[in-house]
């Protein structure tokens, strides 16, 4: 009597052991870069902070630098320095004021900013004001932003553009980073054939290809793009073995079915071996976690996506997302779901957790995408995001939804 099938692996403890596994064969290989280029990368080491932002005391306006002491309602008194940013002037001299703009440093004696706004300046060059200061009124003080010896950026952090800003602003020139992850890419599939070549009967043309390509590109890996691969066993085993060799990770899509055409399975389990195999969620059930030998020692991992374009979208972004950003280092952290109503229903459900492409729309509610088949790949291009629909759970207009943008699951 043959057995029933195995229970499919739930979503959250799929993902564990992917970030696991990826843990396990992370290299941890790092290099310094210039932060001008760090755009992408992801921290080595804490980025401390050799001096107080700002240096020095300095005013946030254009106006007079003033000792408060001085100053009377209608009092006129000397200007006698003008300071520009990036000069220190001299010491403030009693009864005087300076003309001072944004960014430079508060002269010695100075404890207050007065608006330029705020100043009459009279035919003799002298300046009087309308009321009293109060004391370190637009003063930004010496260290009002980062003190320093402070940690500023901690390991492991993927630096975007506010994050390189502020490792300048602290004075680095260059930062320790985890090398770029080495991703291999393929195709398996006698059906596929490439843009530009022409379509014969029964082809489709590769999109997984390109998405994938951009997909790793924008995550910060190194790709190597190994083409498309028969549907023969000895071709795959060959493109695994030359995969693993110079590379951390190998992401194929298609052949992780369960056909007579799909030889991923046997060729891992000659070529490796498989820690996970089929995943509760829908699309992308066929879901492959597992690791090459290399000849010389040691694994690559490797992630099976499905072949249909929707289901390999969604796989990238909820699997290999999070081994990228193990193989470097940072900690993962599941996409925080925002609560939006859904202008939509979805009285079908599947039994198994469900990702629907979906957008927001002008009211702040959430419009379905009208065909949710896992081959329209315009699903993905039109959704700004997926719900994450629990097993079994209908949808009716107006309920509360778990929103997943898809900004947050790239990393992005």
């Amino acid at each position: 009597m043959k057995s029933p099938p195995a229970p499919l692996m739930p979503l959250d403890d799929a993902v564990a052991r992917v970030v696991d596994c990826a843990k396990a064969l992370a290299t941890g290989d790092q290099e310094w870069i210039s932060t001008f280029d760090a755009w992408g990368r992801v921290l080595a080491q804490d980025v401390h902070a050799e001096l107080n932002v700002p240096p020095a005391d300095n005013t946030s306006m254009d106006g007079y630098a003033v000792r408060c002491a001085d100053i009377s309602p209608g009092r006129p008194l000397e200007v006698s320095q003008r300071i520009a940013a990036g000069h220190v002037g001299d010491a403030l001299r009693p009864h005087t004021v300076a003309r001072i703009f944004t960014g430079a440093p508060i002269p010695d004696g100075a404890d207050a900013v007065i608006m330029q706004e705020e100043g009459t300046v009279l035919d003799d060059g002298r300046v009087q004001f309308a009321k009293s200061p109060t004391p370190g009124q637009w003063i930004r003080s010496a260290g009002e932003d980062i003190q320093k010896g402070t940690a500023v950026l901690r390991r492991g952090t993927r630096l975007n553009p506010a994050a390189m800003g502020l490792a300048a602003s602290v004075g680095c020139a260059r930062l320790k980073v985890v090398k770029r992850p080495r991703v291999a890419l393929f195709s398996t599939g006698d059906e596929l054939v490439m843009p530009g070549e022409p379509l014969r009967p029964g082809a489709i043309y590769n999109s997984n290809r390109f998405m994938l390509k951009g997909l790793l590109t924008g995550a910060g890996c190194e790709v190597s793009d190994l083409g498309i691969v028969p549907d023969r066993l000895d071709a795959t085993q060959q493109a695994l073995r030359q995969a693993a060799q110079d590379h951390d990770l190998i992401l194929t899509s298609g052949g992780v079915s369960v056909g007579e055409e799909d030889h991923l399975r046997p060729a891992m389990q000659l070529e490796g071996r498989i820690d996970l195999w089929q995943v509760a969620i829908k699309p992308g059930k066929p879901l492959a976690l597992g690791a090459v030998r290399r000849s010389q020692g040691g694994e690559a991992l490797f992630i099976g996506m499905p072949g249909n374009p929707v289901s390999s979208f969604v796989t990238f972004l909820l699997f290999a997302i999070p081994a990228l950003q193990a193989l470097q280092g940072m900690d993962h952290k599941p996409c925080k779901a925002l609560r939006v109503r859904a202008d939509f229903d979805w009285p079908k459900p599947d039994r198994r957790r469900e990702f629907l492409r979906v957008r927001l729309n002008a009211d702040q509610g959430l419009d379905l995408f009208p065909n949710q088949s896992s081959g329209v790949l315009t699903s993905a291009v039109w959704a700004d995001g997926l719900v994450d629909n629990a097993p079994g759970q209908s949808i009716a207009r107006g309920d509360w939804v778990n929103f997943l943008p898809l900004s947050e699951l790239m990393g992005l």
